[in-house]
């Protein structure tokens, strides 16, 4: 049985509390969970402020966490990228949005910047 995949929102958080860019992505999970690799990436799991995973090479450290429906994986506004091998599944399947499904990119208002209008509306990013 080999190694489960599963499409994930990657942040890089060593570059201080506000990121400019994050990526959703297939990540490949090690048997346990605890390791998860993205792009020749290795992150492992830990308790950190505002991250949970750092990369075994550099120790820098990353918030990686399954898909939201809405798009507001991150706590502040970022730019997400979306990888052309998962555009589809996300676009259809995640955010239920096929009028999106070519979109490359989108920003995301992160959970600490939704108005309250949209919490209410259910509106999610644009």
């Amino acid at each position: 049985m080999g190694h489960r995949t599963q499409i994930m929102y990657i942040e890089p958080k060593s570059g201080g509390v506000t990121n400019l860019n994050a990526w959703i992505g297939r990540v490949v999970m090690s048997k346990t969970g605890r390791t998860v690799t993205y792009k020749g990436q290795s992150f492992q799991k830990f308790n950190g402020y505002k991250a949970n995973h750092f990369d075994i090479k550099t120790g820098d450290e990353y918030w990686i966490s399954g898909c939201r429906k809405d798009g507001n994986d991150g706590l502040y506004m970022t730019t997400v990228h979306v990888d052309a091998d998962v555009r589809n599944e996300y676009w259809l399947v995640i955010r239920e949005l096929p009028e999106r499904k070519h979109q490359a990119k989108f920003k995301s208002r992160g959970k600490h910047r939704v108005g309250r209008q949209d919490i209410k509306n259910k509106i999610g990013n644009i």
